[in-house]
């Protein structure tokens, strides 16, 4: 694209800061020729703060659904798939970081003959189970749209949550919580994510941001929620009155949720799902996701357990979750914006490094109350900042016509970290004689390695340059 282009783009007369190229980061041969990797980047260097310019072939783009001025940013209709897509979120990963409250009532009650590594892989198997299904859900979304699939989902999470208020073996908890409810929560998950992506372009990162917010404000109602009508309906009842809830907010999400392109039904290819993975921006962006989800769900599992064990009362215990959730609503909104506005590997770079030395500096030593409870409104802001950004880099460097698969492809992929996290750190704490270092260590260590692995890909996008929107 030529300069007198790249300038049209963003505006008759305006000039561009000195010394920024304005090609696509990923770097083009002097021809014009896409990047060997084949990722399709936004271009990360603006001629204005807010202003993004997309690199295609030609002098002058053809205006089409995937061209950024097609895209609405906004109108009744983005802000219901928005309001959909924060239903969504409440009910699908707002459930998941319950995890803790869950951990902790199954080792004081129900499941009170186990180990907390055996009780821990009920909310693994869930977190894996929900982020396995990716390529296949997104396939599906792709080819078909989320209407049957958003609908499915939420026949299959409300039943799962049925299913485990009437159970009382650990196989039927394994069986309803960890794969029934997690599967429904995963088709539920997945068609926010990969729908929100077509109605935003320049205000992206701040649309999931505000959807992701969903779960985090799941994560304080519900906790507060169950710990509140356990002792005084018990166990199953507090669970139906949790399915009554989802039942009405997913009633939202099937009439607000849709996608702006038409599905385009291509046949199944496993290569499909490969393909991402050989553009090294997508496979380094997928290792750094991989290494920071081995560290993430570790506070949200333990934290209330580290606490009690510590001294900690058992009713302020059970807030610390729910304290964590709400500080990650201000970590999922504020960063989003500034992405938009800064970049969005830039703000994720910062947010990652900020929240793995939170877990080092602070978790690790802590003892007292006092401690714990600044700890998890950090990790809050930090953790919240990772999840709603993620989807945003997965679209940032794609083709959003294959948007469905490739954020399973990369959910599919850490889906790992987040099924062997939580046991490897039950075992940890069984091998430190109760005790909290070791997993504690291990959650910063991974999660810092995972920070170095978005500087790497930031890296390959950008170069060395400091002072770059990315």
């Amino acid at each position: 694209m030529s300069t007198h282009s790249a300038e049209s783009a963003a505006g008759d007369g305006e000039k561009r800061p000195q010394g920024l190229d304005n090609q696509p980061l990923s770097s083009r041969s002097s021809n014009g020729s896409s990047n060997p990797t084949g990722a399709k980047t936004m271009p990360q260097v603006e001629q204005e703060a807010g202003v993004d310019v997309e690199a295609v072939k030609g002098e002058k783009p053809v205006p089409g659904p995937m061209d950024p001025s097609s895209y609405p940013d906004g109108g009744r209709e983005a802000w219901l798939v928005v309001l959909g897509g924060f239903c969504c979120l409440f009910c699908s990963f707002g459930f998941i970081n319950c995890i803790g409250v869950f951990q902790d009532y199954y080792q004081r009650e129900l499941l009170s003959d186990l180990s907390p590594s055996t009780i821990a892989w009920i909310s693994s198997l869930e977190t894996f189970m929900m982020f396995f299904c990716g390529p296949f859900i997104g396939k599906l979304l792709d080819n078909y749209g989320p209407h049957y699939i958003l609908l499915s989902g939420s026949v299959l999470e409300i039943f799962g949550i049925f299913m485990t208020s009437i159970s009382t073996k650990y196989y039927q908890f394994i069986l309803a919580q960890g794969i029934l409810t997690a599967f429904g929560a995963s088709a539920i998950f997945y068609c926010a994510m990969s729908t929100l992506s077509s109605w935003f372009f320049h205000r992206r990162a701040l649309a999931f941001g505000i959807i992701a917010s969903g779960s985090s404000l799941g994560g304080v109602v519900l906790p507060i929620m169950l710990q509140r009508l356990i002792p005084k309906i018990g166990f199953g009842w507090a669970m139906r009155l949790l399915a009554f809830l989802f039942l009405a907010l997913l009633l939202i999400a099937n009439l607000t949720v849709k996608s702006r392109l038409a599905p385009t039904p291509k046949p199944f290819r496993f290569a499909d799902f490969t393909q991402p993975l050989r553009e090294l921006p997508f496979a380094l962006v997928t290792g750094a996701s991989f290494l920071f989800f081995f560290g993430l769900f570790l506070p949200f599992t333990y934290i209330i357990v580290q606490a009690i064990h510590n001294g900690m009362d058992i009713e302020l215990a059970g807030y610390l979750v729910a304290i964590l959730n709400a500080t990650s609503i201000l970590g999922r909104l504020v960063p989003a914006y500034l992405a938009d506005k800064y970049g969005r590997f830039n703000v994720m770079i910062i947010m990652t490094f900020f929240t793995s030395s939170v877990v080092l500096a602070l978790w690790l030593p802590a003892s007292s109350n006092a401690a714990l409870i600044v700890f998890a409104a950090l990790y809050g802001v930090g953790s919240g900042a990772f999840v709603s950004m993620q989807p945003a880099l997965v679209a940032q460097i794609s083709d959003i016509r294959m948007i469905g698969v490739r954020n399973g492809t990369l959910f599919a992929i850490i889906s790992l970290a987040a099924l062997a996290g939580s046991p490897i750190g039950g075992q940890l704490v069984l091998l430190d004689g109760g005790g909290f270092r070791s997993l504690q260590i291990f959650c910063g260590v991974v999660m810092m390695a995972g920070s170095f692995g978005f500087v790497l890909a930031r890296i390959k996008l950008a170069g060395l340059k400091i002072a770059v929107k990315v």
